[in-house]
Order: C-alpha cells, then structure tokens, then sequence
C-alpha cells in the first residue's frame, strides 16, 4: 500500500470519528432540550388545575383568603417566569418550589375543613396534582440525568475540544432551592 492510500484512509477514519462525535453531541443536547420540554409540559398541566383547586376550596374555606391569595400570586408569579423566554433552570427553580411550598398550605387546609376531604370535586382535582407532581418530579430526575450525560459527554476529552469549537454549553441541573423544600411534607387524611 502506498504512502498516500495510508494517509486518506487515516484521514477518512479521523472525519468518519469526527462526525460520530458531533452527531453524540448533538444527540445529547437534544435529550436535554427533551427533558426541558417535558417539564415544562407538567408545569402548564399544574398551573392548568391550580385555579379549579383554588375555586373548590374557596367554597369551603372562606376565612384562607390568605392562603388561597398566596397561592394564586405563585402561581401567576411562576407562569410569568415559564412564559419568559429568556428565563433558565435557576429561575424556573425558585418559582416552582415558591408554587410548591404554597400549594402544601393547601392540602393542610384539608384538615381544618372536614367536608372539604370528603368533596368529591376536591378529591378528584388533589388526585390530579399530585399526579401532575409526581410527573413534575420524574420529568426533572429525567432532565438532570441528561443534563449530566450531557455535561460528562462535553467535558471529556477530546469531546470537549469539539464542544468548544460548536458552541456546546454546560448546563444547569434542576434542583431544590431550600432547605424546607427536601421535608417530608405531613398532610393527614
């Protein structure tokens, strides 16, 4: 084999490596992107059962105004953040876990108010958030695993040499703000 044939099929191999490179990273980037979108997916269902929530409580618990008033100003105050295009995780974070704290004082209502259990509307609407919580909570464990795939994947070498020359950014994990946040929530039935 001559000199030149080693040297275009060496060349071949490295743009054939180069290519599968890039397309990983842009595989991962998409992932994470995914993962953002399925967030923000449950995020619009939670803030879509929030005022049907609010409206079924009201009718019972006229003297929470406070607390029904908290809930509608989080939530509002977290679809402004969501509907900002420009917003990232860290904002998106402390408006979400303001929302969660507030919709807690909700369901503690529950046990102030005995007819407000038994109310079937209630009943149904708490089932859905928590559900809508639960597919919150998979969807961010499911977007910091790619977001850490994704991190490792552009900070390994050579990988991140190419990362650099395209523009690929590290990005943030979604987490828990506070402290009060990771406590085991107490609602009694």
């Amino acid at each position: 084999m001559s000199p030149l044939i080693i040297v275009l099929i060496i060349l071949g191999l490295l743009v054939v490596w180069a290519i599968a490179m890039y397309n990983g990273l842009v595989t991962s980037r998409n992932r994470v992107d995914e993962g953002w979108s399925d967030i923000d997916v449950q995020l619009k269902r939670r803030y879509d059962l929030i005022p049907n929530l609010v409206e079924t409580v009201k009718g019972y618990a006229t003297h929470e105004k406070e607390t029904l008033d908290r809930v509608v100003q989080a939530r509002a105050a977290a679809m402004s953040v969501h509907d900002s295009k420009s917003a990232g995780p860290e904002e998106m974070e402390k408006a979400e876990n303001m929302l969660s704290s507030t919709l807690k004082s909700i369901f503690a209502l529950t046990e102030a108010y005995p007819d407000l259990k038994a109310n079937q509307n209630f009943a149904q609407l708490q089932s859905d958030l928590t559900d809508t919580e639960d597919k919150i909570q998979a969807a961010r464990r499911f977007y910091n695993g790619v977001v850490r795939d994704y991190n490792t994947k552009i900070q390994h070498f050579p990988n991140n040499i190419f990362a650099g020359m395209f523009a690929f950014k590290v990005r943030e994990f979604f987490e828990v703000e506070s402290a009060e946040e990771k406590q085991n929530v107490s609602v009694k039935f």
